[in-house]
């Protein structure tokens, strides 16, 4: 996990109807709605981007619309908190955030939500949650003026990365001052990186998954910057987390990873650090419910020898359960 300078926070919200469109739950292509009149669309308040000082028609080239928002942007733009470092590293409590097990509107859910850099499937580098889940951005939506094009059953598939007045916003290794927040047409707030809203995938069903890149050529994974990622081939990465012997496709790190007995990073019976290179036999195999990861990805494995069954991981795990893995990881596999 990277510590990351502390930028002036710049993330704002606007308040305004936006212009929204509807998306089908296939392939999340979307087809346009009315925008009512005289609705303005908000900017995100990243250092870069249109001014909030300009006039209508001025040198933003986005009108008065644009300008507008700007403007009205910094009315709600001290009430994020962000902090440094990982959720864990700022005792985020559990079951809150992004390792909340419950709807996502939920005020608990609405709590915290970390924004950590890093890679998957050959994606590097892109934008996971606390809980390891990777962000997308979606080509439909418009970075400036900020808006989201995005609701109804496309927001059911592609869930809004959503926080209210007074979120805590952990960063680890995203700039401060590419995070910002728009007002949603329902009147939630939505986050953004570089000016675009920003996304889950329902059918990333665990930690380290990237299922929606790619998707109906519009959806992709999100970098720290907000720019869209692709494989270095230019070709679709895979799209499964785990695999049944190998590394796959997967650009493993050689870091490290302590083993921690309990949920939640506890340690009713102790923890385990291990590390890299190459394939690392535990010491105290299938007694880890938890784990914290430092220099990732890597992949568990259920037998000994990085045989059996795998998944990789990006990022902390605080239930290992969540992804079938509690008290079974026997060996793991690092990069080098």
């Amino acid at each position: 996990m990277m510590t990351i300078r502390t930028a002036i926070a710049a993330a704002v919200v606007a308040a305004g109807a936006m212009s929204v469109t509807a998306c089908s739950s296939s392939g999340g292509v979307s087809t346009p709605a009315a925008q009512p009149a005289g609705a303005t669309s908000a900017v995100a308040g990243n250092t870069t981007g249109s001014s909030a000082g300009s006039s209508a028609g001025g040198s933003d080239g986005y009108g008065s619309g644009a300008a507008d928002a700007n403007a009205n942007a910094d009315t709600l733009s001290g009430q994020m908190n962000y902090q440094n470092g990982t959720a864990k590293q700022n005792n985020a409590p559990a079951d809150t955030g992004d390792f909340y097990s419950g709807p996502r509107t939920d005020p608990a859910a609405l709590n915290w939500v970390q924004l950590s850099a890093g890679s998957a499937n050959g994606l590097s580098p892109i934008v996971h949650d606390g809980a390891g889940f990777t962000m997308y951005r979606f080509d439909k939506d418009t970075p400036n003026p900020s808006a989201s094009h995005c609701d109804g059953q496309c927001a059911v598939t592609w869930p809004p990365v959503l926080v209210r007045p007074g979120s805590k916003v952990f960063v680890d290794g995203v700039p401060v001052k590419q995070i910002g927040v728009i007002k949603r047409d329902d009147g939630t707030l939505q986050l953004t990186i570089g000016h675009w809203p920003i996304y889950r995938f329902s059918k990333d069903t665990a930690p380290g998954q990237t299922n929606g890149e790619g998707v109906g050529g519009t959806w992709f994974a999100v970098s720290p910057l907000g720019k869209k990622v692709l494989p270095a081939n230019g070709s679709a990465p895979s799209t499964s987390a785990s695999s049944s012997s190998g590394s796959g496709t997967v650009a493993l790190g050689n870091g490290s990873v302590i083993l921690d007995s309990g949920k939640n990073f506890a340690e009713p019976t102790g923890s385990e650090g291990v590390a890299g290179p190459g394939c690392v036999n535990v010491s105290q195999p299938g007694t880890a419910s938890s784990l914290q990861l430092s220099g990732g990805p890597i992949k568990i494995w259920t037998g000994a020898g990085c045989t059996g069954t795998s998944h990789v991981v990006t990022s902390d795990v605080p239930d290992l359960g969540a992804i079938g893995f509690d008290k079974k990881i026997v060996s793991i596999r690092f990069g080098g």
